[in-house]
């Protein structure tokens, strides 16, 4: 079982995407998406299997939760900063977490 000084650890913040891009190199369909956390983090990229649910148009300007202390990996020559956080659906399709309001950099406690 964790601890609640587990969970402290884990630093994890609301974003607006600013820009997504195709991935034509990932294995996976996927999308490359960059990410505004506030003036605290500033802006993380990542990589986001999240072609089944949305287009690289309704992507932008989307209030989204991330893992934003987990540091890097590199994804098919991509540096990803963060964990983007999502829900699957019946199909294995990705939802992305969502918030509503102006709350770009809060910390999720």
């Amino acid at each position: 079982m964790a601890e609640y000084e587990d969970f402290s650890k884990i630093d994890i913040r609301a974003g607006v995407i600013v820009k997504a891009e195709p991935f034509p190199r990932a294995r996976n369909p996927a999308f490359k998406v960059w990410v505004d956390f506030g003036d605290e983090v500033g802006v993380k990229a990542t990589s986001a299997q999240v072609t089944h649910q949305y287009s690289l148009e309704n992507l932008v300007g989307m209030r989204v939760i991330g893992v934003v202390n987990i540091g890097t990996r590199n994804i098919a020559g991509f540096t990803s900063e963060f964990l983007l956080l999502g829900l699957p659906d019946s199909k294995n399709h990705i939802h992305l977490v969502s918030y509503e309001g102006n709350l770009k950099g809060a910390r999720l406690c």
